[in-house]
């Protein structure tokens, strides 16, 4: 049986997001199966292979002392839209973890935001490595965060 999480997201992704309240309801399980991330309370509203949506509703928890989304809170963001994109994509037996992240704030981050990654879908389980794009965009359009995601992908490892 596989560990692999691409096809437990696509099952339940499938499943969910249908339903009246089911992309909430995803996000929500993934927040209790990621707990970290959960702490966001960010909603998943495109999931595919090599594609994600995820949008973040300015609340005062993701707010930092100068009225904007703090520079953590969008990180958290960034992370989670890469992963979302490249694990929903990846083949049965194969796992990833990040291995480097790098981001950039180009302006103040208020107001609800929209997180999108497109990345190449992995062809095999071999061991690589995967660069993945994140782009945090406001409500008027305006880029206000570009995220950089290393992620490491191989077969799944029997313990």
């Amino acid at each position: 049986m596989s560990r692999s999480i691409g096809p437990q997201l696509r099952k339940h992704w499938q499943q969910l997001q249908r339903l009246p309240a089911g992309k909430w309801l995803f996000s929500w399980l993934l927040g209790r199966f990621v707990p970290y991330t959960g702490t966001l309370g960010a909603c998943i509203e495109v999931l595919e292979p090599g594609h994600s949506v995820v949008r973040l509703s300015d609340r005062r928890k993701v707010r930092n002392h100068l009225r904007s989304v703090h520079a953590m809170a969008l990180a958290n963001l960034g992370e989670m839209a890469s992963g979302l994109a490249l694990m929903n994509s990846l083949p049965d037996n194969a796992r990833g973890i990040l291995a480097g992240f790098n981001i950039e704030y180009l302006k103040k981050a208020r107001g609800e935001l929209l997180a999108e990654c497109r990345c190449e879908v992995p062809a095999s389980n071999s061991e690589s490595e995967v660069s993945v794009l994140c782009e945090i965009r406001n409500t008027d359009g305006d880029i206000v965060t570009v995220a950089r995601a290393q992620w490491l992908i191989g077969p799944e490892k029997n313990s």
